[in-house]
């Protein structure tokens, strides 16, 4: 059978190519984070992006040094402007977030709050989407709120990055706070929803239309898949653990643990969710055994290396020459996103229990949209429903707002008071 593989010297180089690209990124990643966190007293994920602007493709990374470029520009078509192999690797590190996430999580704190976040999605779901449809009709873009592209604006913006947020809530040690957990929570059904609306309007754009009982097939099979990995998940967790705590090869539980994260993230990008999904729900799942506790400091090994390189790889795909010609539409755009998320946060919040403080952290903490609207960017891109213009005006609004998520988290949290109006009454009695 022949090989699939490249030629020897091309594997080659493209390993070479990897390895050092890698040893940038972290090298950048830190040194970055070193001076948000030691100078610019500001969350390192911030650091970690602007690396990534900074060392990427469309900046230094383009610039041969002694003859060789760093992160070249790939211009064969594809949307995502670096390598395949340093994209898989940042796919995998957004992987080990989502898991580290959930196993940090308090299993029965974030089924307390799962009518909170579930209200939370909900309103960061439909008010961006109808923010964005309009928005780009309004400014002429699309003939009407049924074009697709509207529809796909829209779609773009009901994107919720859970990744960014969660590094930024760990920073602060605000991850098991109840406005941390409702905001993780959120971000997830936002996410599930995301995919069901995204699955829509590329379906609308190949086949002029969608029947009801379609998007209700995708629905139940999104949703199916995610509430079962979850129940499933919970159940067999004290087993797993247990069968698992009992390996004496070295090495053996980490790697299982995160073989179960691999394995559960598979399973979700199968069923038509994200990679992301299925990692959260498996680390949620674990999260309440005696092991995950254990695990905790050789499990942080792994994704204090593996994490930065996700952020860092963001960063390189913007190109902010993209958003010169379209910088009206992008900043209208841009402006109606941050209503969208915030208020669209912040109103379900105050009438499931949150005070105004705490809805405002909800809000803000669901403004950032991060990978999860460059990739839907991406596939409509790719799939012709959007043209470059738009594609541009998604970075701007991506960048803007997960830029100012960050800022907004770590002003809300300087004040350590409780979100919650019922914790709030209690202390002034």
């Amino acid at each position: 059978m022949p090989s699939v593989l490249p030629a020897g010297g091309e594997v080659t180089h493209i390993v070479t190519q990897l390895v050092l690209q890698l040893a940038i990124i972290l090298i950048a990643a830190k040194l970055s984070g070193e001076l948000c966190m030691r100078v610019l007293r500001i969350p390192p994920v911030l650091g970690e992006l602007a690396a990534g602007v900074i060392i990427g493709p469309h900046l230094l990374g383009g610039i041969p040094i002694f003859g060789w470029e760093a992160f070249p520009v790939l211009v064969d078509g594809g949307v995502i402007p670096v390598s395949t192999e340093l994209w898989s690797i940042a796919q995998v590190a957004s992987i080990v977030l989502l898991f580290f996430v959930g196993l940090e999580l308090n299993l029965q704190v974030f089924l307390r709050y799962a009518g909170p976040a579930t209200a939370v999605a909900l309103g960061g779901v439909l008010l961006p989407f109808i923010l964005g449809a309009v928005g780009t009709v309004a400014m002429g873009y699309a003939d009407s709120f049924t074009d697709v592209q509207s529809l796909f604006v829209g779609a773009i913006m009901t994107a919720t990055s859970v990744g960014i947020t969660a590094r930024v809530l760990s920073d602060l040690g605000a991850l098991d706070s109840s406005e941390g957990v409702t905001v993780i929570a959120a971000a997830v059904v936002d996410d599930v929803l995301g995919i069901i609306v995204l699955t829509v309007v590329v379906g609308i754009h190949a086949a002029g239309g969608v029947s009801a009982s379609n998007v209700g097939i995708v629905a139940a099979k999104a949703l199916g898949f995610w509430l079962g990995l979850s129940v499933i998940g919970t159940l067999v967790a004290p087993y797993v653990a247990r069968a698992i705590g009992a390996m004496r090869v070295r090495g053996a539980r980490v790697a299982l643990f995160l073989g179960l994260a691999f394995l559960a993230a598979g399973l979700a990008e199968t069923f038509g969710l994200a990679f992301i999904i299925g990692a959260f729900s498996m680390g949620l799942a674990l999260s309440g055994t005696n092991l995950a506790k254990e695990l905790e400091e050789p499990l942080s090994a792994v994704y204090e290396a593996l994490v930065p390189v996700f952020f860092v790889v963001m960063g390189t795909l913007v190109d902010i020459s993209s958003m010169v010609d379209t910088i009206v539409f992008g900043v209208v755009i841009t402006l109606l996103a941050i209503v969208g998320k915030v208020v669209g946060g912040i109103l379900p919040a105050l009438f499931t229990g949150f005070n105004m403080r705490g809805s405002s952290r909800i809000g803000i903490g669901m403004l950032p949209r991060g990978e999860v609207a460059l990739i839907i960017a991406g596939i409509g891109l790719a799939e012709g429903v959007i043209g470059e213009e738009i594609f541009g005006v998604s970075i701007l609004m991506t960048v803007v707002t997960t830029i100012l998520a960050p800022m907004g988290l770590v002003l809300l949290y300087r004040n350590k008071a409780e979100g919650r109006r019922a914790v709030a009454s209690r202390q002034r009695r």
